[in-house]
């Protein structure tokens, strides 16, 4: 099997493997204890929070707070800050569910709900964002990159633009594809809060972190035992978030390979197959990230060309959902003004950090070749 949909999940970096086996094993306690084998999760918690927050460029550690994933760091920022507030919610329309159902809820609440759309190529105007932020918003979330296509969000000129038109409305980004290949950075992005997932970068599944800045007002919507100062309550993935700290650091550490290697393999896989089958790349004329080859096959319906992958040894993802038999276009074609009949041919192969250029060439010659045979 050639794995080329690393954008759902990535196999384990061997650091956040290694860190993880004693955590799984004698050293398994509960940090909530007070007694030594607390403690000593305890202190593994916070070593790791001070790793993640270095990493992120936070200014305290305790701007750290550690979720269950991706999807539970979005929950927090979004439905939090606008129930602390009680204000209403400026988004777009090409973001991850975690975020625009976060949205919905708070619709649904009674605060005021806006999605912003984006152009053909699924980018958002900044100029568009701040002109509907009133004084009934509590926050802004935009994407730094996009989870299907890859295309990367003007997210430092938004933040920039909010600063300046609505100094006290909240920026929050979700960082989960992004943070592999991009300096996802309270500098970099200018961010009130962002998103991070374990399981994206190297890491085990089921933990993440949202970074919030100091001072910032959150109502959380997990309650219990007040865990996370209070922020997010739930017993500690101890192992997990020892994973996640190691994986944060090996992933920095390894992002000018990651740009060079994985874009050249990326890269290649696009051209070789362009050489051969009719194929057009989404975001082809704009920044995208270097992991994902977002493609469409005209005359190849997604749900077919993928089960003869398959089978054919390549694993990948469609760009559209399946609901009750109907195959339908994906929000973020829709936003972008594909129409459902192309946007049911399209199919995202996304690239990891062990992957190299020979894996692309391989993968290349056996799309091509089940392409040809459905086109």
């Amino acid at each position: 099997m050639i794995y080329l949909d690393n954008a759902a999940t990535t196999p384990m970096r061997p650091e956040a493997s290694a860190a993880m086996q004693p955590y799984l094993g004698d050293r398994f306690g509960n940090p909530s204890g007070i007694h030594a084998v607390s403690r000593r999760a305890k202190d593994a918690i916070e070593e790791a929070r001070e790793r993640i927050a270095a990493a992120l460029g936070a200014a305290h550690p305790l701007e750290i707070v550690f979720t269950g994933g991706g999807t539970d760091a979005d929950n927090l920022a979004v439905v939090g800050s606008a129930l602390a507030s009680g204000g209403g919610v400026v988004t777009t329309a090409v973001e991850h569910d975690a975020v625009l159902e976060s949205a919905r809820f708070v619709e649904r609440l009674g605060h005021p709900v806006t999605i912003v759309g984006v152009d053909g190529d699924g980018r958002v105007d900044p100029a568009a964002i701040v002109a509907v932020v009133g004084d009934d918003t509590a926050v802004v979330s935009v994407m730094s990159a996009n989870n299907e296509t890859g295309v990367i969000q003007p997210g430092r000129e938004v933040a920039d633009a909010l600063a300046a038109a609505a100094p006290g409305v909240l920026f929050h980004t979700d960082a989960v594809q992004a943070f592999a290949s991009l300096p996802v950075t309270v500098e970099a992005t200018g961010a009130d809060m962002i998103s991070v997932s374990a399981h994206k970068i190297g890491g085990p599944q089921g933990v993440g972190c949202l970074y919030v800045r100091d001072g910032v007002e959150l109502e959380p919507v997990i309650h219990g035992g007040g865990q996370e100062l209070g922020r997010r309550s739930g017993t500690h993935n101890v192992a997990g978030i020892v994973g996640f700290a190691a994986a944060v650091e090996a992933a920095v550490a390894d992002r000018g390979r990651f740009r060079s290697v994985v874009g050249s393999a990326r890269d290649r896989f696009e051209s070789e197959l362009a050489s051969r089958v009719k194929v057009d790349v989404t975001g082809a004329d704009t920044e995208r990230l270097v992991s994902h080859a977002h493609l469409r096959f005209p005359g190849v319906r997604s749900e077919t060309l993928l089960i003869r992958l398959d089978q054919a040894g390549i694993a990948a993802a469609a760009g559209a959902a399946c609901h009750s038999g109907a195959q339908l276009t994906s929000h973020v074609m829709e936003a972008m003004g594909v129409p459902p009949d192309q946007g049911a041919e399209a199919v995202r192969f996304s690239f990891g950090w062990n992957d190299v250029t020979a894996t692309a060439g391989a993968a290349a010659t056996v799309v091509a070749d089940v392409v040809e045979t459905l086109q």
